[in-house]
C-alpha cells in the first residue's frame, strides 16, 4: 500500500456523468461542485424520483435522457451497487469518449476489475478502480453531502493496463473532494475490506435479526443501550448494496467469517469453563489494540504543518 501525500492538481471537467446518484455518487458531485471543478453534472439511474430529488437539491444539473448521454462526459463515476456493473459496463463501454476518464466506488475490486476487462476494450486504460471509505447507513440522493469524503481514505487500485496519466488525473480528482488517497493491490484491498468492513456489516445484520425476530423482541429492544445501538447502526445500510458486496467477495469473506467463528468459539469455551484469566487477557489485548487505533485515527485527522 502507498499513501499519496501530494496535493491535488488543478482540474476542471466540462461534463461529469454520475451513474448511480446516491450517497456516494451525489456526494462526489457536490464536492466537485463546491471547488468549482465541474461545469455540468449529468445523473444516470434507475429511479426517476431519486434523480428528480438530486436535480432539485442541486446535486446534478441534468437528468440523462439515456445511455447515449455518456458520450458527452469527460469523467464518469460508476457508483451503482457492484452487482449492477456486469450490466452497466457493456452498455456504456462503446459510448465512452476517446479521452474520457472512468472511475468507480465499489467496495470490492477483483470482480469490478474483471467486469471492466471484459467490457471496456480500448477504454480500459482510462479506468481507475477506486473505493472511498466514507459510507453511511443512509442512501439516496437526499443523503448526499459535499464534505462526505473530507479527510477520509479513498483506495485506488490501478491494474496493469491503467494509463499512468489517467491514474494521476483520477487521483487528483478524488483529492479535490477532500479525500486522502492511497494506492493498493486489488487482492490486498479485498482481503482487508472483508475483515474490516464486510464482516462487521454481516455481524451487525445478524445481531439485529437475532434479537428483532425473537418473540420477546419488543421487550428486549426496549432495554438496548449504547453498545447495541453502536454495534447495529450499520444494519440500517442499503440491503441491495451489501448483498452484492458479500456475494462478490464471497471467498475472502467466508474465510474471515470462519476465522471470527473460531475466535468466538474460544470465547464460548472460556465462558463455559469459567476461565476468567483467559477472558481478561483477551479483553485486555482488544482494549490495548482499540486504544492504539483511536490514537492513530486521531493523529491522521490532525492538520499537518
Amino acid at each position: 500500500m502507498t499513501v499519496d501525500t501530494a496535493g491535488a492538481a488543478p482540474l476542471r471537467f466540462r461534463r461529469i456523468g454520475i451513474v448511480g446518484v446516491g450517497l456516494i455518487g451525489g456526494s462526489f458531485a457536490l464536492a466537485l461542485k463546491t471547488v468549482k471543478a465541474v461545469d455540468t453534472v449529468v445523473g444516470f439511474g434507475r429511479s426517476r424520483a431519486n434523480l428528480d430529488v438530486a436535480r432539485r437539491m442541486g446535486v446534478i444539473d441534468e437528468i440523462a435522457n439515456g445511455w447515449d448521454d455518456i458520450d458527452g462526459c469527460d469523467l464518469i463515476l460508476l457508483a451503482v451497487p457492484v452487482g449492477q456493473l456486469p450490466e452497466v459496463m457493456p452498455v456504456i463501454a462503446p459510448r465512452i469518449a476517446r479521452d474520457a476518464l472512468v472511475t468507480d466506488a465499489g467496495s470490492t475490486k477483483r470482480d469490478v476489475v474483471a467486469y471492466a476487462r471484459a467490457a471496456f476494450g480500448k477504454a480500459l486504460p482510462r479506468f481507475v478502480p477506486a473505493h472511498p471509505i466514507a459510507g453511511a447507513e443512509k442512501s439516496g440522493a437526499a443523503a448526499a453531502r459535499p464534505n462526505l469524503f473530507a479527510g477520509r481514505p479513498v483506495v485506488l487500485t490501478p491494474i496493469e493496463e491503467t494509463d499512468a496519466f489517467a491514474f494521476k488525473r483520477v487521483r487528483a480528482t478524488w483529492q479535490l473532494t477532500g479525500a486522502k488517497t492511497m494506492r493498493m493491490d486489488v487482492a490486498m484491498h479485498d482481503m482487508a475490506l472483508a475483515a474490516t468492513s464486510h464482516l462487521p456489516h454481516v455481524l451487525a445484520f445478524a445481531m439485529m435479526n437475532e434479537i428483532a425476530q425473537r418473540p420477546e423482541a419488543e421487550a428486549m429492544l426496549a432495554l438496548t443501550g449504547g453498545g447495541f445501538r453502536d454495534f447495529t447502526r450499520i444494519a440500517a445500510s442499503n440491503p441491495e448494496m451489501w448483498r452484492d458486496i458479500c456475494l462478490s467477495n464471497r471467498d475472502t469473506l467466508c474465510a474471515e467469517i470462519d476465522a471470527f467463528s473460531a475466535r468466538l468459539a474460544r470465547f464460548r469455551q472460556w465462558i463455559a469453563t469459567g476461565d476468567g484469566p483467559a477472558l481478561e487477557r483477551e479483553f485486555e489485548a482488544a482494549r490495548v489494540a482499540r486504544e492504539a487505533l483511536t490514537i492513530a485515527l486521531d493523529a491522521s485527522a490532525r492538520p499537518r504543518d
